[in-house]
């Protein structure tokens, strides 16, 4: 009995403990290789014969806890020596398969069959799949061993119509298990490929029906549909249709949807294929939508007014497609109705102030909307506002809004209006509500920004017409400005102007409630005087008044809103001089604008009676003959002509050697009428002192003078007296030789004596002696022109002078 149990504990023994040998000892360990979490192992190990070692080093007892392997050692403690070891695994036994499942991709493909391994061993696991049916049992190993969670294995090709029964059996060192029994018909396994090629057809005057296609080459007897906007998360499911086309109607127009069609092989069992999608915009519809419109009107004076008109944008559904513009039109009573496109949802026309009938309507690709329209009335004048209108800051990027219906009002309200805007925002308000009557608070978020000041007006309709507005200022969250106003001064009398720019929008981080103005002097820290403007007060300038003189002052501002201060703006200087300074400046600027009076006023005195004195001519400037066409045409013949005068015999005897001149009496054909000469005043004795006065100065010269063709040119004698005809000879008083000079074509004042030395003085100084010892040649009346003709005789000397370097002296003009 004893020898009994000896040999079931050795067998034990065997079955259960491992030795691990090597070529210095072996190691024992109590148990097997592969182990439980948790299993308390114990170890020994021995020398082989002929190995010497004093003491061996190993753990004689483990408790294994982590998953995975271990490895134990047996060491010599003298040298260190390794002298064995031994691996332990610690796992699991295999979990239960479960979701045990077989599936096909189309008629032709292979079988593939999955299921869930249930928690890891982390030791080797076979798992096999056994399939049965009427006549067969068919084994397959797992395929894809890497995943420790999902198992699969591929399958050869099944009988089509036959019934099989799968089994998945797992198994290890630790353990083993089998799944439950999976009972399938091939053809319930046999999923098919999706539908190819969906078309979507609209039918050509309807934007709400179309026919869905799609193609299938997999003889599958069964089809389901399913279409939704493609915004919206709710399917339209079509079940069991056993065709490839269907016809869908009452779609929304102008809106994208997505249609999926999927197919199995059988009409009652199998699976579904995958979904085909298909996306597609359905056309444009006319709008069927209503814009809600209403305005403010507005007077200019007494002719005009301007009439103000807002709507909003038509819903996606209202407007089915994309509104390209709207149309407003204006009529008065018995007049022609104005039409007018905008796009943008307000519209802005002054017109006569007379009642209108105004229509709006919106028109997208396909046609326009309903016509809104509204009729103004001029005759309702007491449109009061809502009353005691305030705001409440809230989170979240909004704010709160109420108010109280006015006391009383002479047209019937139909509503509120809510529109807001950031403070000094361009344009008009385009953010606004539409409540009824019996509303009398709002949250309004839309467009609404933190560190931003909004202005909100609240409005009562009156027949879509507005009253006067409420008004607030209102905001979600604030700041303390980041800037402060940039400043500039002007001295005033005994005072400062204050000037300031509006701090940027971006700077004011909310509602702007006041300014400040800090005032100190520029030597002293103290004595800061503060001026507190309120916001509703500040037309952006401020005047400091009181200021000392001859003392430096410096000055900056400050703005507030509820949040706190800002930091203070550029620095100005200011210094108002003493009023002594000012008198003396005031009195030489006083002296010296009398002064500048004075000289103006005399010279103006004389310019004054020399308008009146003198005659008009006087002012007028006369053309020069020496310039003119004709004298330039005959000074190509000076060697021919020569000066018929006695007195040049005189000056030819002063020079070294004298040259005969020879002089010729000339007969020039008189020129036209144009260079006749014309008496055009009679000026009496000099010694009357009287101005000349105009006598007939364009008659017409004598018969006699008229049939004259030629005459000869002589020279006047001091016998003649006073009525000696002054001829050309002494009408050239000057004339110099040696250079000429460019002259205007105008004499600038016939009664200046125009002195120009024409001949060199030895030539000259005889003639003038002639003049001053003969006064009694000189002319005693004035005439611009003799009342002879005035023949322009050539002059020559040396084949040198010229008519273009003589100047008349008037002087000696006569009657």
């Amino acid at each position: 009995m004893f020898s009994m149990w000896i040999m079931h504990v050795a067998m034990w023994c065997l079955v259960q403990a491992v030795t691990e040998s090597c070529d210095k000892g072996d190691m024992i360990a109590s148990t097997d290789s592969v182990v439980l979490p948790g299993s308390n192992i114990t170890f020994s190990c021995r020398l082989k014969q002929g190995e010497r070692c004093k003491e061996l080093i190993f753990n004689s007892s483990e408790m294994v806890l982590t998953y995975g392997r271990h490895t134990f050692i047996c060491k010599c403690k003298s040298n260190e020596k390794l002298i064995c070891g031994v691996d332990i695994y610690v796992g699991n036994p295999p979990d239960q398969p479960r979701n045990v499942s077989c599936i096909q991709y189309g008629r032709d493909g292979h079988i593939t069959c999955t299921w869930d391994k249930g928690r890891p061993t982390h030791i080797e696991t076979t798992y096999v799949i056994q399939l049965t049916n009427e006549t067969e049992c068919l084994s397959f190993f797992e395929e894809n061993v890497e995943n420790p969670k999902y198992g699969s294995l591929k399958l050869t090709k099944l009988n089509f119509y036959s019934n099989y029964t799968a089994v998945v059996a797992a198994s290890n060192r630790l353990g083993n298990a089998s799944s439950l029994p999976f009972t399938f018909m091939f053809i319930d396994i046999v999923k098919p490929h999706s539908p190819t090629d969906i078309l979507v057809k609209f039918d050509n005057f309807s934007a709400t029906n179309c026919t869905v296609l799609w193609q299938d080459q997999q003889q599958t007897q069964s089809c389901r549909l399913r279409y939704r906007p493609a915004n919206n998360h709710v399917w339209n499911m079509v079940e069991t249709l056993n065709a490839t086309r269907y016809y869908l109607h009452e779609l929304k127009p102008h809106t994208e949807y997505e249609f999926q069609v999927c197919c199995r092989f059988h009409p009652n069992r199998g699976i579904w294929s995958e979904w085909s999608t298909f996306r597609i915009q359905t056309p444009e519809a006319a709008p069927t939508g209503l814009l809600d419109v209403w305005y403010i009107r507005q007077d200019i004076d007494s002719q005009k007014q301007n009439i103000t008109l807002f709507w909003k944008v038509m819903s996606k559904s209202e407007a089915r497609g994309k509104i390209l513009h709207y149309t407003l039109s204006f009529q008065a009573l018995k007049q022609k109705t104005n039409v007018y496109d905008t796009t943008q949802t307000h519209y802005v026309q002054v017109l006569p102030k007379v009642d209108y009938n105004i229509t709006v309507c919106a028109h997208n690709s396909k046609g326009n909307s309903p016509l809104t329209s509204i009729v103004t009335d001029l005759s309702i004048l007491d449109l009061p506002p809502p009353q005691n209108i305030s705001f409440t800051p809230m989170e979240n990027n909004s704010i709160f809004v109420i108010w109280e219906p006015p006391i009383e009002s002479a047209a019937f309200i139909n509503g509120y209006i809510v529109k807001w805007a950031e403070t000094n925002s361009p344009g008009p308000h385009l953010n606004w509500i539409k409540f009824s009557t019996s509303q009398l608070s709002t949250v309004i978020s839309e467009s609404i920004k933190q560190d931003v000041c909004y202005d909100i007006h609240v409005f009562a309709l009156y027949s879509k017409r507005t009253g006067r507005a409420a008004a607030a200022r209102g905001y979600s969250k604030q700041k303390a400005p980041s800037a402060g106003p940039q400043i500039s001064t002007a001295v005033n009398g005994n005072g400062v102007w204050v000037s300031w720019e509006e701090i940027p929008g971006d700077q004011q981080m909310g509602c702007i409630i006041s300014y400040k103005i800090y005032l100190q002097k520029k030597t002293s820290e103290t004595g800061l005087k503060v001026y507190d403007i309120p916001i509703e007060t500040s037309r952006n300038s401020f005047l400091i008044t009181d200021l000392q003189h001859d003392v430096n002052y410096v000055l900056w501002m400050t703005a507030s809103t509820m949040a706190g201060e800002s930091p203070k703006g550029n620095e100005e200087l200011v210094y108002l001089e003493s009023s002594s300074e000012w008198i003396i400046v005031l009195a030489a600027c006083i002296f010296f604008g009398i002064s500048v009076f004075i000289c103006l006023v005399q010279s103006a005195q004389k310019d004054f009676l020399l308008a009146v004195l003198v005659p008009k001519w006087y002012r007028k400037a006369i053309p020069d003959p020496a310039n003119s066409t004709w004298a330039k045409k005959y000074s190509s013949v000076a060697d021919e002509l020569n000066l018929h005068s006695n007195q040049f015999v005189s000056y030819l005897s002063s020079f070294e050697e004298p040259e005969t001149i020879e002089v010729e009496e000339v007969f020039i054909k008189s020129e036209p009428a144009a260079f006749k000469d014309i008496s055009i005043f009679n000026i009496k004795s000099s010694e009357d002192h009287h101005w000349p006065t105009i006598g007939n100065s364009f008659e017409k010269p004598e018969s006699g003078e008229q049939n004259s063709e030629y005459k000869p040119l002589v020279a006047s004698t001091p016998e003649d007296g006073d009525n000696c005809k002054c001829h050309l000879p002494y009408l050239y008083k000057k004339v110099i030789v040696e250079e000429t000079e460019q002259i205007s074509e105008y004499l600038a004042n016939p009664l200046t004596d125009m002195t120009v030395n024409y001949l060199p003085s030895n030539i000259l100084s005889p003639i003038m002696d002639t003049n001053e010892e003969g006064n009694e040649f000189e002319c005693k009346s004035f005439s611009i022109f003799p009342t002879t003709s005035l023949l322009m005789p050539v002059f020559s000397y040396g084949g040198k002078l010229t008519l273009d370097a003589v100047k008349i002296d008037g002087s000696c003009f006569t009657e």
